[in-house]
């Protein structure tokens, strides 16, 4: 089985919020929600994969010193197997402004269950309200 790469972020506001992006329309589980990222390209570490991933899909800029690692999942689709690093990252520059037309939420992490998340997603949530 393909062993797919993708790095993600939860990204944490002053109120301690969380930002979580809806897949859109034409994607595989479109409509669910989770943490900003994505495919980590041939010869990029997760750190680089992300810092061009949150330029691209939100505008806003960071550096790897800005990341914590945080979690990761590890999860089997019927089409591939998912590796995914979480990073924390408190600091960035720009505004969040959605690059691909993608719905945005700052969700507190108790309340991230409410939002439907893809199965790989779903586990990192207690780990993350807990560490918050």
């Amino acid at each position: 089985m393909k062993i797919v790469l993708v790095a993600a972020v939860a990204l944490i506001d002053i109120d301690g919020r969380v930002l979580l992006a809806q897949r859109p329309e034409g994607k595989s589980m479109a409509g669910l929600w989770e943490f900003p990222g994505g495919k980590v390209e041939e010869g990029e570490t997760p750190e680089a994969g992300l810092i061009r991933e949150l330029h691209e899909e939100l505008g806003i800029d960071t550096r790897a010193s800005c990341l914590a690692p945080l979690a990761f999942a590890s999860h089997s689709y019927p089409e591939f197997h998912l590796l995914m690093p979480l990073f924390a990252c408190r600091r960035w520059k720009g505004t969040v402004v959605p690059q691909e037309g993608q719905k945005l939420a700052w969700v507190r992490p108790n309340d991230m269950r409410s939002y439907p998340m893809p199965p790989a997603d779903k586990p990192l949530i207690p780990i993350l309200r807990d560490w918050l």
